[in-house]
């Protein structure tokens, strides 16, 4: 079933010229740390099975934050029924919340500079027992200084624990959310490039992962700066992040949820 999601996600790369990413690589089963973090899931194979094909936040009772590109692979692949869920594992045993897609306008249209990668879920009901995770005041990264910083990612998709191979030592199986920390690399207009090398002590990111929550701090944080869009293709060097922080980003969050 994540073979056939991880081929999924490759097309869409051919079709959108964004590298969907990807599972928690180097990283460990999250528990119940970030009860806020969930994941989109729909039916693959055959015979079909539930399983995640991308990652997101709640950031408020009723708004789950992912990915642009993910709510239009859906489109894409025809897939026309899918679901968010706060479940791990999520799989055939999980929770699932219905909810409308709201995509910006000319996301993943206007190239690399600033791709607007990011989308939200409406639920048609609040999350109850949750406390939504913490969107970033405009600017904050600029503001901040990010070089000794940890960060935090959390995801549903595939798994990498060693740095040997490419894909062949990627496994496209797992059905749980995880967690890993990393550190900074550097910081562009629309992106926030973090490191996931676990030969300097970094995790990150895999093909699962696309709109999932980069944290600002240690596992306990809830600030999530930016989301999970792209990185290299085998999941072992540079995850490439979208900020949350800028005034694009700001724009399109604030018609659904009160920015701080």
């Amino acid at each position: 079933m994540r073979k056939a999601i991880l081929a999924t996600c490759t097309s869409v790369l051919l079709i959108s010229l964004v590298l969907p990413a990807k599972a928690i690589t180097f990283g460990q089963l999250d528990g119940g740390q970030h009860p806020y973090v969930g994941a989109l899931v729909a039916e693959f194979g055959d015979p079909a099975e539930l399983g995640p094909f991308c990652s997101g936040t709640l950031i408020s009772p009723t708004v789950f934050l992912t990915a642009a590109h993910c709510i239009q692979a859906f489109e894409a692949f025809d897939i026309e029924e899918w679901w968010v869920t706060f479940s791990s594992p999520a799989d055939s045993t999980a929770i699932l919340l219905t909810g409308t897609a709201h995509v910006p306008l000319g996301a993943n249209a206007g190239g690399f500079n600033d791709p607007l990668d990011l989308a939200v879920v409406v639920l048609d009901a609040p999350v109850l027992g949750v406390t939504p995770a913490q969107l970033p005041t405009e600017g904050l990264l600029k503001q901040t200084s990010l070089r000794e910083s940890t960060f935090t990612a959390v995801g549903y998709g595939s798994t990498r624990d060693t740095q040997q191979g490419g894909f062949q030592t990627i496994d496209p199986n797992n059905v749980d959310r995880r967690f890993a920390t990393q550190s900074f690399l550097s910081s562009q207009k629309a992106w926030l490039l973090l490191n996931m090398n676990p030969a300097t002590g970094s995790g990150g990111t895999c093909y699962g992962d696309s709109g999932g929550p980069h944290f600002l701090g240690g596992p306990t944080s809830n600030l999530i700066v930016s989301i999970t869009v792209t990185g290299d293709a085998v999941c072992k060097a540079t995850d490439k992040t979208y900020r949350l922080d800028t005034p694009a980003a700001r724009e399109f969050l604030g018609g659904f949820v009160t920015l701080p």
